[in-house]
């Protein structure tokens, strides 16, 4: 008999019939598979598994056993398989909306047309909005001394300026790590592209928005410092991550080479698909290359893509000890992950302009994708981050400080880390037809652990009890002051 729709569950009443229609084991045969594809398939588990994760998943296999089959409906049940969920403390392992059956064909509208002349309502149509917090996650607007240079709304980012111990820093706030995310950089790439006389079509659009958002940020990092900031602070609080704009963007504030981090992925199809990926962008550079160097270069990606390839299947172990053990994490020991290069490929970083060849710089090396950008600032710099910072935003965090590049001030961050480095199709439970979205990569920090154990302040700046969020936001900016004067008499 057909399960009630999971995600009307919470909305029925708990009657004789749908008691009678419930099926307890059906029930634990999808909780057990959930199980086992989680050993298939999610980066993770061996990190969570270990005293290092901070999950004990024997404890939370046992909890959830017990509820699944004291349950009495399906509502019951569900909420049993959702609190198990829950107990990884992972954003990126998650339930996915339902979907129904369908009835008929699904239809797809066709795409409107773009009008060169009327970029306010084709942005908006290709999903340039606003995804994230304008303002400040502190504050800081209102303190003395503020200057708001660039309100964020017709410019690309919020910035400002304030000066603290005679020092002036300048902040500029990135709400989220995603283009789309910021419709300003739409409508300066469509401005670009009318007056260089180019198409304006969604692949143009997407790929010069891209670039404009790293222009702009970089043109606003001239401006700050023209202004007369001396030390820079760069605010990724409330910033729910986003693409690999978070590995690209550190380039931008050092003259110094910039180490990506570590990539690995589960050992699973996904890994090949990502793989083909790779392999796919290395050809089309090799098809245009003029240069010997970088033509060797790619050729030696490729051969290791393509033995990466070759190499799924190997590392799958048998990991069911997880249900009843904690281990010592190590990224050797059985995990049933690949080693898959590097977050921006298989290079963990070029110089700019390393090889001559921009697009088999950034087929190496993603982040050489802005190459032209690199450098922008080389000041002092500060990261303000709190525990409502999560992914891409995390891998910037961690960049900026493994490569010594900034200091990161404010709350340790939320903790998902990587998600998704290729298209990944989702767990479906048989029975209940629940959807699960599972995380296919980890990212290593350079001491060898995982970023989804989130990100430590190097100067702490936590909310303490009475304290408005005004006065924290004064406390940082002073936190930050006095870490440039050297006065540690005053740090916290």
């Amino acid at each position: 008999m057909r399960l009630l729709l999971p995600i009307a569950l919470s909305l029925l009443p708990s009657t004789s019939s749908a008691a009678a229609s419930f099926d307890r084991k059906a029930w634990q045969q999808d909780y057990s598979q959930l199980k086992t594809e989680l050993v298939n398939r999610y980066a993770n588990l061996a990190w969570k598994a270990s005293d290092a994760g901070g999950v004990d998943l024997p404890a939370l296999d046992r909890k959830t056993a017990v509820a699944v089959a004291s349950a009495n409906d399906d509502t019951q049940a569900a909420d049993a398989i959702r609190a198990f969920i829950a107990g990884f403390h992972d954003g990126h392992l998650s339930e996915l909306p339902y979907l129904a059956v369908a009835t008929t064909p699904p239809i797809e509208p066709s795409q409107p047309a773009l009008d060169p002349a009327a970029p306010i309502e084709g942005c908006a149509a290709l999903g340039y909005a606003s995804t994230g917090s304008v303002a400040f996650s502190l504050p800081l607007e209102g303190l003395p001394g503020f200057k708001l240079i660039l309100d964020g709304l017709g410019s690309t980012f919020r910035a400002g300026t304030i000066t603290r111990s005679g020092v002036m820093l300048g902040i500029i706030r990135i709400q989220n790590f995603r283009a789309r995310a910021f419709p300003a950089a739409c409508l300066h790439a469509w401005a670009d592209l009318r007056q260089a006389g180019r198409a304006i079509t969604r692949d143009s659009m997407h790929g010069a928005a891209e670039l404009r958002w790293f222009q702009d940020m970089a043109a606003e990092i001239r401006t700050l410092r023209h202004t007369g900031a001396t030390a820079l602070v760069v605010d990724i609080g409330n910033d729910s991550g986003g693409d690999d704009s978070g590995d690209w963007t550190p380039r931008l504030f050092t003259d110094r080479p910039v180490r990506s981090a570590r990539l690995l992925m589960a050992d699973a199809s996904d890994a090949g698909r990502y793989f083909a990926d790779e392999i796919r962008d290395i050809d089309e550079a090799l098809a245009v290359t003029q240069s010997h160097d970088a033509k060797a270069a790619l050729l030696d990606a490729r051969s290791f893509f393509s033995q990466r390839a070759a190499a799924i299947g190997e590392n799958r172990c048998d990991l069911s000890w997880v249900w009843r053990e904690q281990r010592v994490w190590s990224p050797t020991h059985c995990n049933r992950l690949l080693f898959a290069g590097y977050a921006g490929g298989y290079s963990a970083g070029l110089a700019q302009n390393a090889l001559g060849d921009s697009k088999a710089a950034a087929a190496l090396s993603s982040a050489s994708t802005v190459q032209s950008y690199f450098g922008s600032w080389t000041g002092p710099i500060y990261v303000l981050a709190d525990q409502r910072s999560y992914s891409s935003a995390e891998m910037f965090a961690a960049v900026m400080q493994d490569n010594r590049i900034a200091k990161l001030v404010g709350n340790r961050t939320g903790g998902d880390g990587c998600g998704f480095m290729t298209k990944s199709d989702p767990i479906i439970l048989r029975h209940s037809h629940l959807r699960i979205r599972v995380p296919n990569c980890m990212r290593l920090r350079a001491r060898g652990t995982n970023e989804e154990a989130g990100i430590v302040p190097d100067i702490p700046v936590l909310p303490t009890e009475g304290e408005s969020e005004r006065a924290r936001a004064e406390r940082a900016l002073q936190a930050i002051a006095n870490d440039l004067t050297g006065d540690s008499r005053k740090r916290h």
